[in-house]
């Protein structure tokens, strides 16, 4: 497989150029303008003491290695001799990777959204020696074009500010650096309740396209924590819309071009309303969260369909995501190289019906051009003509039940056949070259994917997978764990930086309370206390409640902010409020509960503006408003009644509960230690039991596992 600037050796293509200072860097993103023309700082000290001393504004430049403007704006300006020297000449340039440092880019972004309006990436900030931003912008082509400024034009334009209209300029970074600030004002609000999870259900239906499915027009992102939501309130409700705006999202994306579906794995959005074009690029989180959903839809409809695209994410995550060590790569490009070396987008996915008729037998050739709508002429447009290339993205109009039915073969064995031909078209497209791919480990997304395993484990009855996620475990306590205990967020090319955010601690703990659901190993409870212990030391906000994302003891930005909003990702407030819920309820600690309400109260103002923005919230919110169950199984661990029991749970789609295992075979279980009222719910008659606590308060205990379900408000 070729990669993209992985290493600190100079490559080939690079032998005759000099390097920048950003070298020795571990960063992929980094790495790749290592020999830029453009005298690149990394964020530090040196960077800006040189600011301070030559009187230069900074001019910052926030992208990640998978990002395709990235790589436009990259070859079209910071490769150009005429702009490196403008860029060189009037300010100190530094790159940041915002995957490597969220902190910087998540200040900056709140920066360019209320200047411009909007935000995205490449993010282009300039600013005073101090930090303080004068000018925010995105992708900024080399000449001006179509009302946008070019780096031609702004350069000049922002050094005859800096050294004529100084005092005019400083102002303005004054105001813009106090207006951001106000953006994260202390204000509290109201406790929530279950109107807004009515009112945010409903904002969902009015977005909902009926049609196709997903929650807005062109691009159309997964936000896999939207159907997380859904699927509770139709628990909650039994609302059958909620259900079917999860399952017509879930079955569209699978049919579409955002799934690959030749090598598995989802794109990161589609480009139009019928999930067909996607953005090429891959990225780990999009690929735990949407396990996740695709899971927990399974266990709710029994549809074998949901399952099997949870196996086939994981399929291309364990194949082509995982790290020797056991960590997860964080993303792959959209793009990729074609037979002249460009960089085309998108060109390691697309296929010409030429070569796959080269590839196949003439039967499986016309099975797959009608399986997979391949046309002559191609369905993928050229970006900037809009012209047909003769290229196709593979997809499906159909279930593959109801193709298996128009071609009239019992659908056990067209999926025999099906899955031959998608093995050989694989197997040619590996002989390709390969999107770069981003191997540096992040603390955060490798908690989601470790939530991920560990859930799809369980309900999906796949142990290999608890196996995978163990390693990853491990490898972040040898890892990403500094000697004081203290997390760090990235590892890279046997280097660990970077002190962890609130995401990092977030999903985490998140994954921890996951395996311990899945294992029952009172490690993972232990791992997940002793990570939220320092979360609550570095990160809560004492006054107006709610976590920040950088720790109290962390760099000093332009401000310390706290998010809430469920964006791409969900948020390290929401995430923690769910987890504080969960941890209150499995250690009788109800501190944490009063920390979980707070956070609700901190935001409420904003979650009230439009609670949809919040789905992951509201997924802790019905957690909190109930029904919500404790479930404690007392009996040997080994034994076939305490697995039967626990299977017989597992059977059902129940979000809101925390369960127990009190292994009785042991004398003093290393459980007890963090759960301490266990201790006297002991099995009855040998036999194992199951407690049942709904909504503070606690059930006769029984034996029998159809009683159980019954106390789990379940029918058998």
């Amino acid at each position: 497989m070729e990669v993209i600037g992985f290493s600190n050796n100079s490559n080939p293509n690079n032998s005759s150029k000099i390097p920048n200072n950003l070298i020795s860097e571990k960063s992929p993103y980094l790495l790749q303008h290592a020999y830029n023309p453009v005298q690149w700082y990394p964020w530090g000290d040196e960077a800006f003491e040189k600011a301070r001393k030559e009187d230069k504004p900074i001019f910052l430049s926030i992208g990640y290695s998978t990002c395709h403007w990235c790589h436009v704006m990259e070859k079209e300006s910071f490769e150009d001799q005429v702009v490196a020297k403008l860029m060189n000449d009037t300010f100190i340039s530094i790159k940041v990777d915002r995957e490597e440092r969220p902190d910087i880019d998540k200040v900056y972004m709140t920066v360019c959204q209320a200047i411009t309006g909007s935000g995205g990436w490449p993010l282009t900030i300039i600013m005073t020696p101090d930090k303080k931003p004068f000018f925010a912008g995105t992708y900024i082509p080399k000449r001006g074009r179509f009302g946008r400024i070019g780096m031609l034009e702004l350069i000049p334009r922002i050094e005859d500010f800096w050294i004529n209209k100084r005092e005019e300029l400083l102002k303005s970074a004054d105001r813009i650096s106090f207006g951001v600030q106000d953006v994260t004002s202390k204000i509290k609000g109201e406790k929530l309740g279950i109107n807004i999870l009515n009112t945010a259900y409903k904002e969902l239906v009015r977005r909902f396209d009926e049609k196709e499915g997903g929650f807005s027009d062109a691009p159309k992102f997964p936000t896999p924590h939207n159907l997380l939501f859904l699927l509770r309130y139709w628990k909650c409700t039994s609302d059958e819309k909620s259900l079917w705006m999860v399952e017509k999202t879930l079955q569209s994306m699978r049919l579409g071009g955002i799934f690959d579906q030749i090598g598995f794995g989802f794109h990161r959005y589609s480009t139009d309303f019928f999930w067909l074009v996607p953005h090429f690029e891959k990225m780990l989180y999009d690929q735990a969260l949407l396990v996740m959903a695709y899971t927990e839809a399974f266990q709710v409809t029994k549809k074998e369909e949901y399952g099997k695209t949870a196996r086939e994410i994981l399929t291309y995550v364990l194949r082509d995501m995982t790290s020797p060590e056991g960590g997860f790569y964080s993303a792959e490009d959209a793009d990729s190289k074609d037979e002249e070396g460009n960089l085309v987008e998108g060109k390691f996915y697309l296929w010409e019906i030429k070569e796959i008729e080269e590839i196949l037998e003439p039967e499986e050739f016309n099975m797959v051009v009608n399986i997979y709508n391949i046309k002559k002429g191609g369905n993928f447009l050229e970006q900037a003509t809009g012209e047909k290339t003769g290229e196709n993205i593979l997809h499906l109009n159909k279930s593959i039940a109801n193709l298996a039915s128009d071609f009239k073969i019992p659908k056990d064995e067209f999926e025999i056949r099906l899955e031959k031909i998608r093995l050989k078209l694989f197997n040619i497209r590996e002989k390709r070259s390969h999107p770069h791919k981003d191997d540096k480990i992040l603390t955060d997304w490798n908690g989601l994917m470790i939530a991920a395993l560990a859930k799809a484990a369980r309900i999906l009855d796949e142990p290999e997978y608890i196996k995978k996620a163990e390693k990853a475990i491990e490898f972040i306590e040898n890892k990403m764990i500094r000697s004081d205990g203290r997390l760090l967020h990235r590892y890279r090319d046997g280097q660990t930086a970077i002190l962890s955010n609130l995401d990092d601690y977030a999903y985490l703990i998140w994954g921890c309370l996951e395996m311990y659901e899945t294992t029952f190993n009172s490690k993972y409870i232990k791992l997940a206390l002793d990570l939220n212990k320092d979360l609550l030391t570095h990160f809560w906000d004492s006054v107006g409640g709610g976590f920040y994302f950088t720790p109290d003891d962390g760099e000093e930005l332009l401000f310390r902010q706290k998010e809430i909003y469920d964006g791409a990702l969900p948020s390290g407030n929401s995430v923690t409020m769910l987890n504080l819920l969960r941890l209150g309820r499995i250690t009788g600690n109800s501190d944490f509960e009063d920390k979980a309400a707070k956070i609700g109260i901190a935001f409420s103002r904003k979650i009230m503006e439009m609670p949809s923005a919040y789905t992951q919230l509201m997924v802790a919110l019905d957690f909190a408003i109930g029904p919500s169950y404790e479930i404690v199984i007392a009996g040997n661990s080994k034994g076939n009644d305490t697995n039967e029991m626990i299977k017989a749970i597992r059977n059902y789609f129940i979000p809101n509960k925390v369960i127990i295992l009190n292994p009785t075979e042991q004398k003093t279980p290393e459980i007890f230690q963090y759960v301490e009222f266990i201790k006297t719910q002991s099995s009855l008659e040998g036999k194992a039991t199951a407690y049942v606590c709904s909504n503070y308060f606690c059930k006769t205990p029984t034996t029998e596992i159809d009683k159980m379900l019954e106390l789990l408000e379940l029918k058998k």
